[in-house]
């Protein structure tokens, strides 16, 4: 509701709380095509993968796609082809797509893994920062930020980053994980404790340990 009234939005959903949801409805919804910024390609082909099996026209520009392939993109994107596009954070520095943007139909601009644009936040991903040119050249569409990972200083580093207006809303739920347990134990002898662990409990599991050292051992 908040994104379809036009307002820019923050949306912090923990793992698998459908972070893509938030921006794939209202995007069906509107009228034009939704932008969508992503860091993992991987992430990307994956969401354009499931969005054509249920019909739904997307596309990701990737590094391994031609000049001539994305310009072809960019040509039918302002045509209304696709409902998504998908890019990456570097992709907003290039001339081509400052040059195609202004006519292109855009009705949102969804911003994934949005901690990254944050220098208080676990991945600084410096090219973030570019997402400004895109409001700079589209300042009347909304401008969803979804993360799963965000302190209180992060937050405001997004909304300040992503210049979001006066009447931004932020959603929050929780992180809790009733499937998740933590058990702490402080133990002298570590690797005992460690075999004695993977002795009784069946199944896999992962060890963290400090260093590379610690990891060969």
């Amino acid at each position: 509701d908040s994104v379809l009234k036009g307002k820019d939005t923050l949306a912090l959903l923990p793992t698998g709380g459908g972070k893509s949801v938030c921006y794939q409805v209202p995007g069906m919804a509107l009228d034009g095509m939704c932008i969508v910024v992503s860091p993992l390609v991987a992430l990307m082909h994956e969401q354009v993968s499931q969005l054509e099996k249920k019909g739904i026209k997307a596309v990701a520009l990737t590094s391994a796609m031609t000049y001539r392939e994305i310009e072809t993109v960019f040509n039918n994107a302002i045509y209304k082809t696709y409902k998504f596009l998908y890019i990456s954070p570097e992709r907003i520095q290039t001339k081509l797509f400052l040059r195609k943007l202004p006519s292109l139909p855009v009705s949102l601009i969804a911003v994934d893994e949005s901690h990254c644009i944050s220098q208080w936040g676990y991945d600084f991903r410096p090219s973030y920062l570019q997402i400004k040119k895109i409001r700079e050249l589209l300042p009347a569409v909304p401008l969803l930020a979804v993360t799963a990972t965000a302190t209180k200083k992060t937050v405001a580093d997004i909304i300040a980053q992503l210049e979001f207006k006066k009447d931004h809303a932020i959603f929050k739920t929780s992180f809790a994980r009733p499937n998740l347990h933590y058990h702490i134990k402080k133990d002298e002898n570590k690797f005992e404790t460690l075999l004695n662990t993977c002795n009784k409990i069946k199944g896999t599991g992962i060890v963290y340990v400090r260093n590379r050292r610690k990891t060969k051992e």
